[in-house]
């Protein structure tokens, strides 16, 4: 490898921001009040042949290959192009504009390079053969060992013992694919950005809770429209419409404009994208020795075989369609009584099921609602998390954020008052950030150098009222916000000493396990009654209201099942087949196989799905939501078997076994050790509370 024809693109690198090191409290955090969009080419391209340059070193190493000088310093290499692509990804998610956007198609190519250059240096390879096959190695201890097994087997997995063409291709097919999961997401915010439903009369606004109206109206305002108000493309405007609009025909207009994201007849159409990426996998994996994509993606998860991902979501799936069945029927009679004259449509679900909701239970989420105060429900995680693992938050003022949105915590040990990392919080929508919810990790937990603190983040996006309101939000958003901060304690509680081990760097069908299974908290009577509180009166929760919520737990499961599962059965054939598809007749023909009820579209739809198209983070994976949750029923059966969900025993066994762990042992050696036996799919069925559906 030449690495003398590089030319830095700016004379003194030193003073590009993006290079300096992070300086500051808690082992330096990021100086976003420095940073530029014109920093990032001379930045990335700089620290992306400083990287090079390390990894040459390391693979030339004239010394015999030990773990010290090759594993460990593999480990410390890139520290510039790591603390770059932290603030790149803050970039990409939350403050795109289109000249962001243009860095990113020039640059994410290059950034996909990187680990080519890495994992096809044969010398490199070489030395980590030697290591992984060594009798020293034995001697190491348990979490060196992992380590060394953690880089031979990926070193394989992409192509390190191809040959020099082979190589070459993968790593061709690797830059297309990166180029490409950038055009899918940028096409993608553009439809959400650009889009929305207009609110032209009072009319218009007729069931909107009055919170929901005046975030409508600010959002006109914020965009300069001539209109009363506006709901902008995005799951957390458009579902709470879908649910309170007596507007038929505007449900319709906001359903549509939603499940057509990526599918318009314009320039951000997404299907020409997604087609070659599919194309891409299946010629890798092929190259790969893999028969389809799918194979190769799950040949380091947990479930390692797509049949046992498609047997789980079957064994789900029929009880899940029984459950929608009755649903249905329910609110089809309220249509009919109401005189309707309408069968149950799409936009027509969430609205009925409130109905249904409301007669069933006596329950009202709109009454609910009162009662979520995003700030208290902050607070009720905070309190959570101090009563299960002992931790502490304090805010601090003096730490640079990335938008005037965003706040951060000091995260301690709560006994001994020792910092154990940083947590951000950014919680609100905007132009410019992408849709949905989501953890960061800006830095990982290591101790190789010293103690690394981690420093992770919680990105939502919430509606923002008007200045001095209360920010009120669904109960299912209140659910998203404990799982993303799940995903954010399992980042703050690793205790591992090399990064690649660090905090959520686990299997994808076990990285979910941590997130949802601290959504069980939210619904339990503790948190319920100290932060649960009227954002007029600041009265809790009635204890009739804390029973209704219990009665009605499970209300609507069904929907959600079928809505997740139906996209996780998609998203494995799409991956399983090596054919090029036409996205909507592939969608079409596998709903229609699965007996998809038409009440109920998937939850991503092929040309919106991010999860698998933003990159190959889901890609065939999708299942893990499904999977994660059949562990996260079994664990918190083990608390229901205990003292309850704050018995102290249990959770210190958790922290111990799974939350500090990071990836230090096998992940279901490691469920086991928490546990006592692997997990059981019966609790999920138990925990759903679906109905047995007996085969003949």
């Amino acid at each position: 490898m030449d690495n003398t024809s590089f030319t830095p693109t700016i004379k003194n690198n030193s003073a590009n921001p993006l290079l300096k090191e992070w300086e500051g409290p808690y082992g330096g955090v990021p100086n976003f009040g420095a940073y530029n969009i014109a920093d990032f080419k001379p930045a990335i391209e700089f620290a992306i042949q400083e990287k090079l340059n390390e990894i040459d070193a390391i693979a030339n190493n004239s010394e015999q290959p030990t773990f010290e000088n090759t594993i460990v310093a593999l480990e410390l290499s890139g520290s510039a192009i790591e603390r770059i692509q932290a603030v790149y990804g803050i970039y990409r998610s939350n403050l795109s504009t289109p000249e962001f956007s243009a860095v990113d198609t020039e640059m994410s190519p290059k950034l996909a390079e990187i680990e080519d250059k890495m994992y096809q240096n044969k010398e490199l390879f070489t030395r980590i053969e030697t290591i992984y096959k060594s009798e020293e190695s034995k001697k190491l201890n348990s979490e060196q060992q992992r380590l060394i097994w953690l880089y031979y087997t990926n070193f394989v997995r992409e192509g390190a013992e191809l040959n020099d063409t082979d190589k070459k291709e993968v790593a061709k097919i690797n830059q297309e694919l990166a180029g490409l999961f950038t055009s899918f997401s940028q096409k993608l915010l553009a439809e959400e950005n650009d889009q929305f439903l207009e609110l032209k009369s009072e009319e218009d606004f007729d069931g909107l809770p009055e919170e929901f109206k005046n975030a409508a109206i600010a959002e006109a305002k914020e965009r300069n429209l001539a209109i009363l108000g506006c709901i902008g493309n995005t799951r957390s405007s458009i579902e709470p419409f879908l649910t309170f609009s007596n507007n038929r025909s505007l449900r319709e207009k906001a359903f549509d404009i939603f499940i057509k994201r990526g599918d318009n007849n314009n320039e951000n159409n997404t299907n020409e994208t997604l087609v070659a990426i599919l194309q891409l996998r299946a010629q890798k994996a092929k190259i790969l020795g893999f028969n389809n994509f799918a194979e190769w993606s799950l040949s380091n998860k947990m479930a390692k075989d797509s049949q046992k991902t498609l047997d789980l979501m079957e064994s789900v799936w029929n009880p899940a369609i029984e459950k929608v069945k009755n649903d249905v029927l329910a609110m089809q009679e309220i249509v009919d009584e109401e005189n309707g004259g309408f069968k149950i449509q799409p936009w027509d679900y969430r609205f009925y099921a409130e109905k249904v909701r409301k007669a069933k239970y006596d329950l009202d989420q709109n009454e609910i609602k009162q009662y979520l105060q995003l700030e208290n429900l902050r607070e009720g995680m905070f309190w959570t998390a101090g009563e299960l693992f002992d931790l502490g938050f304090k805010q601090l003022f003096d730490v640079p954020v990335y938008h005037p949105d965003v706040r951060v915590w000091e995260v301690n040990n709560k006994n001994t008052g020792e910092a154990i990392g940083l947590w951000y919080f950014d919680p609100f929508a905007r132009v410019g950030k992408r849709s949905g919810a989501w953890m960061n990790s800006h830095r990982d937990q290591q101790k190789i150098t010293g103690n690394v603190l981690p420093i992770v983040s919680n990105n939502c996006n919430f509606i923002k009222g008007n200045p001095g309101e209360s920010v009120l939000i669904s109960w299912d958003d209140a659910t998203t916000l404990f799982h993303e901060f799940g995903h954010a304690l399992h980042g703050l509680c690793s205790n591992v000493t090399y990064p690649s081990l660090s905090g959520t760097s686990v299997a994808r069908d076990y990285v979910e396990f941590p997130s949802q299974l601290l959504e069980h908290w939210l619904a339990t009577p503790e948190v319920l009654n100290k932060f649960a509180l009227h954002y007029k009166t600041n009265e809790p929760l009635s204890q009739s209201l804390v029973d209704r919520i219990g009665n009605a737990a499970n209300f609507n499961e069904g929907f959600a099942t079928v809505e997740t599962i139906s996209s996780s059965f998609v998203d494995m054939r799409l991956h399983l087949t090596t054919e090029i598809v036409n996205p909507h007749e592939f969608e079409k023909q596998i709903l229609n196989e699965i007996n998809m009820p038409s009440e109920i579209v998937m939850r991503h739809r092929i040309p919106q799905f991010a999860h698998i198209f933003s990159s190959d983070g889901y890609a065939a994976g999708y299942y893990s939501y499904l999977w994660a949750d059949v562990i996260n029923a079994d664990a918190y059966e083990a608390f229901l078997e205990g003292n309850g969900p704050f018995d102290k025993a249990v959770s210190k066994r958790l922290y111990d076994t799974v939350l500090s762990m990071g990836n230090k042992i096998d992940n279901e050696k490691m469920y086991e050790n928490f546990r006592g036996h692997a997990p059981e799919s019966d609790a999920l069925m138990r925990a759903r509370n679906f109905p047995v559906v007996k085969h003949n």
